[in-house]
């Protein structure tokens, strides 16, 4: 998926500012697509060019007037061309996962800190979509019932909840592992342990 469908997606469900758009990248697309505000400024500003967007100046109290983003006929087509295209299976591309098969050949142990860290970035994120999926589709403020649009924005959270879940499982099961190794490890170099048996 190239960024400009993920700017289609958000600006149908809601027309916006890039500093609207951004903070949406923020806070729900990114459970799915992340970008920097730089990368969506510039694509913004070529989807506009190549009459994917309009854009139309809102004025605002108080404050400076603002570019609202909306999608053209042509961006829906492009989108639409896009979503009847067939894509193939994302193939998983994970650092530490080479990491870790490499620490068979250094000291296992040492790996703990830097998984933890992921244990804990894994957590902290699950903690926010769990905390979104109550604001946002079943805590007391939700809208009951949830139309269309909302129904598969919650399936994709969903799925991102799944996901950390799934990781945070597997990175218990990875410190467990190293941590096993790590006192093997100790054990057998203590040279108590290395001592001979005497022969009887």
């Amino acid at each position: 998926m190239a960024l400009e469908h993920a700017i289609l997606v958000s600006l149908l469900e809601k027309p916006g500012s890039g500093y609207e758009l951004a903070r949406r990248f923020e806070r729900s697309i990114g459970y799915f697509w992340t970008a920097t505000h730089q990368q969506i400024y510039r694509v913004l500003k070529r989807m506009e060019h190549e009459d994917l967007l309009a854009v139309r100046e809102v004025p605002q109290q108080g404050r400076p007037d603002k570019n609202e983003y909306s999608v053209t006929d042509s961006g829906r087509t492009a989108l639409s061309g896009w979503l009847h295209e067939p894509i193939e299976p994302e193939s998983l591309r994970h650092d530490l996962a080479v990491k870790i098969r490499g620490a068979a050949f250094d000291e296992p142990s040492a790996l703990i800190d830097e998984v933890e860290r992921h244990h804990q970035v894994h957590n902290d994120r699950l903690a926010r979509y769990l905390a979104g999926e109550s604001r946002d589709f079943t805590g007391p403020e939700a809208p009951a019932p949830l139309d269309a649009g909302q129904e598969l924005q919650h399936v994709v959270l969903r799925g991102g909840i799944a996901y950390e879940r799934m990781t945070i499982a597997w990175l218990d099961d990875v410190l467990a592992t190293l941590r096993t190794l790590g006192r093997a490890s100790a054990v057998s170099a203590d040279p108590q342990h290395s001592r001979s048996k005497p022969s009887a």
